[in-house]
């Protein structure tokens, strides 16, 4: 909020040609590398559809899970608007391996079959899970020998970053991702994301499709200076890290409930700030009188616990009570 008030002074150039928006691209250059691009956009389903699109021809196809966002939760936006066909492919864990990508990565050249130029992962996955730098290098690799390119949904690749102990550049640039949507939204910003070009030359059409598919901003300072704002410093990763603390101690809490004899339990990994969990309905229903999540379809009675930068030690207590009844 500080940082937006600070850009509301005076007059500036619109449609990015500000000096926030300049100082974000030198940002970019700095944490993913010098040949980088970035393009501040208004939301997530923007930037997937943006930089996929950007850099796919109309017969292009992107293999993803398919339990992936841009599948699963972005009601068609790839296929509808950036009219681009989807290939998903079943993981037991949201997370894609070469096997895997293989099911679908074939028929080049063949005129009856929409031919696949792009991997898109998801960084944190839909089930919390978060891929490894060699895992994402395994990905890049298979999908570079075939001529494709790797895109990297990273909504929340803070909370990846801050799981794993790395840099942002350590799973994304450093390990031949080509394409990235960077989060901001998820991790505390008002509204602001961006599509950050890693492979140059790899979207010649962005500057173009950014302003059709509705995501060029007359104002851009004001969603530069808020991306400024969570990535010139360390703000990314406290906040990151302190939503993976909240979710862990909801994790741990939920493992007591069921070690006493609670009828809940973990149903995935918790390598995030989301915390999957298998909750009977009456217990959901008791719970829901205070608190709000969804429920998930990859499996019976499965919810989607999300814990966030301002989660409070008493608001994950306050849950696991109400779980306890």
């Amino acid at each position: 909020m500080a940082a937006l008030a600070a850009a509301n002074v005076d007059h500036a150039p619109a449609y990015g040609g500000d000096a926030w928006t300049a100082s974000f691209d030198e940002l970019a250059k700095r944490l993913f590398g010098e040949d980088t691009e970035a393009f501040p956009v208004f939301n997530g389903t923007g930037a997937n559809v943006l930089s996929l699109q950007a850099a796919l021809p109309r017969w292009g196809a992107v293999i993803c899970a398919q339990s992936a966002h841009i599948f699963f939760d972005e009601t068609g936006a790839p296929e509808k608007t950036g009219g681009l066909k989807l290939l998903p492919v079943q993981t037991p864990d949201g997370k894609l391996t070469p096997e895997l990508v293989a099911q679908e990565a074939w028929g080049w050249g063949n005129p009856h079959r929409a031919q696949p130029l792009a991997i898109s992962i998801a960084q944190v996955t839909e089930t919390g899970t978060c891929y490894t730098p060699d895992e994402i290098r395994a990905l890049a690799d298979y999908a570079h020998e075939r001529g494709m390119l790797l895109h990297v949904d990273g909504s929340r690749l803070c909370n990846a970053a801050a799981h794993l102990g790395v840099s942002l550049a350590d799973i994304t640039s450093n390990v031949g991702v080509d394409l990235l949507s960077l989060g901001g939204t998820k991790n505390g910003l008002m509204g602001a994301e961006a599509v950050v070009v890693l492979r140059p030359g790899s979207t010649p059409g962005m500057p173009f499709l950014r302003k059709i598919n509705l995501q060029l901003a007359s104002k851009m300072r004001f969603v530069s200076a808020q991306l400024l704002a969570l990535y010139e410093g360390e703000l990314w990763r406290e906040s990151a890290s302190h939503a993976n603390a909240m979710a862990a101690r909801l994790a741990e809490g939920i493992e007591a409930l069921a070690a006493n004899g609670n009828d809940v339990r973990i149903a995935y990994p918790v390598e995030s700030n989301a915390v999957f969990a298998v909750i009977p309905p009456e217990i959901a229903e008791q719970a829901r009188a205070k608190y709000t999540f969804a429920d998930w379809p990859s499996g019976e009675h499965v919810r989607r616990l999300m814990c966030a930068f301002d989660t409070t030690p008493e608001d994950v207590d306050g849950l696991l009570a109400a779980l306890a009844g």
